[in-house]
């Protein structure tokens, strides 16, 4: 076996050259302190969210071209949050499914996976939380790496690390890190390796590290957004940031928060409650006070049935919808279209009638939005509200309309004009 000095040479070679070719993922390994782990538990690499861990004797057998996709893929879990967006799902499918997620981005960020990893394409541009459904609950799969920012005996709801150790200085930077330049200050890096100096000896590899704390989490999540928007500037200004980690970065930096609240936010916010002052009757008495009258809200609904959307999820939005409807005294037009509207279009429900998706449908075909202005156009009555259920990934009308829209959309793709609300 290679000296412990030799394998600290190539990893920080590969690092090194990460940092040279594609800045965005070296500004993000650069965050990532390595150690040195105890093949006891660590078989090939791991991360905390805090630390790289890697078994020694695993890098030795890796060429440095290797080494670059191990460490883009650790700082990438990192990066995207993977420690603090399982909610309630399996721990084991969920660190499947964001192992899928990352690989393919690194692929086709042209960087060489080890032999024996396996990449599922058909993953490409999938969330974890996309992929995690489609992870068979007998999958026989294994993790690539392993995740240790979690208790790994449970695997079920209300899972909680224990808070053994409170993040260092090291572990964990301040709250207001952003960008490279404080990387370079902290980080020890090339000639400065006094950490790996300390660490790299064989009597002193690194024991498991405790799971985190729900603050720990917290507070790492907020912390690895700041390193992502960080590097992501710095690799677009060096213009090395590619079209698809660009659409990653942007996803992931929209704010949190949940789509059923911006929906019902949007559609209160253009329900017609107004005030009147209209002058009461004699017998009532001269002063003119304000009463509330409401006038019906006409919105459609536009369902994107190109076959990029489940039927469960155009089901959920649209009882989300049904939910809302009755309570704004809403009568809604429903749309379905594919390159050009559905046959049986178009579907009316008023404010006391059950929403739904019709069971037959005729369709299949690419996207094109426009067939669903050109016919609100085509009629008298301009909505109040049109709200387009899709994954974005269509043609657009050259110009927006005069009526507020909502996207609800599946998938990372933008918007030309509108609101966009995060589906997924």
């Amino acid at each position: 076996m290679n000296s412990h000095h030799d394998i600290e040479n190539k990893l920080s070679a590969a690092r090194t050259q990460l940092i040279l070719d594609k800045p965005f993922l070296g500004a993000l390994v650069l965050r990532l302190p390595m150690k040195a782990a105890n093949p006891d538990w660590c078989e090939k690499v791991a991360t905390d969210a805090r630390h790289f861990y890697y078994n020694p004797e695993y890098i030795e057998n890796l060429n440095v071209n290797e080494v670059q996709f191990i460490l883009a893929h650790e700082a990438l879990h990192c990066a995207l949050s993977h420690f603090a967006r399982r909610e309630h799902r399996n721990k084991f499918r969920w660190d499947i499914a964001c192992d899928h997620a990352i690989n393919p981005l690194l692929l086709d960020d042209n960087l060489t996976p080890p032999s024996g990893v396996w990449i599922e394409e058909s993953y490409k541009g999938m969330t974890a939380e996309e992929i995690y459904p489609y992870i068979d609950e007998n999958n026989s799969d294994e993790p690539m790496d392993r995740h240790i920012y979690e208790d790994e005996e449970q695997h079920s709801e209300g899972e909680k690390g224990s808070d053994t150790s409170a993040p260092s200085n090291e572990d964990c930077d301040a709250q207001g890190d952003s960008g490279l330049d404080e990387t370079q200050r902290d980080d020890n890096f090339g000639g400065q390796g006094n950490e790996q100096q300390q660490q790299a000896s064989e009597n002193d590899l690194a024991d498991q590290p405790p799971p985190l704390s729900d603050t720990e989490k917290q507070n790492l999540d907020t912390q690895w957004r700041q390193r992502l928007a960080g590097a992501a500037q710095q690799a677009m200004q060096a213009g090395k940031l590619s079209g698809e980690m660009a659409r990653l970065v942007d996803h992931l930096l929209q704010p949190r928060l949940p789509w059923r609240s911006l929906l019902a936010r949007y559609m209160t916010m253009n329900a017609r409650d107004d005030y009147a002052y209209s002058r009461p009757s004699r017998r009532e008495g001269s002063a003119i006070f304000p009463s509330l009258r409401s006038a019906q809200l006409e919105v459609v609904v536009a369902v994107d049935i190109s076959g990029s959307i489940s039927d469960n999820e155009i089901a959920e939005c649209l009882s989300e919808i049904d939910g809302l409807k009755g309570q704004l005294r809403a009568k809604i037009t429903l749309l379905a279209c594919d390159a050009d509207l559905a046959e049986e279009c178009p579907w009316q429900f008023e404010p006391w009638e059950e929403f739904y998706m019709p069971l037959v449908i005729t369709g299949g075909g690419g996207t094109d939005f426009r067939p669903v202005f050109d016919y609100i156009a085509q009629h008298d009555t301009q909505p109040d509200l049109l709200v387009y259920f899709t994954d974005a990934e269509g043609k657009f009308p050259h110009c927006a309309p005069n009526y507020p829209v909502v996207w609800l959309v599946k998938g990372r793709h933008a918007v030309p004009w509108g609101q966009r609300v995060q589906l997924n």
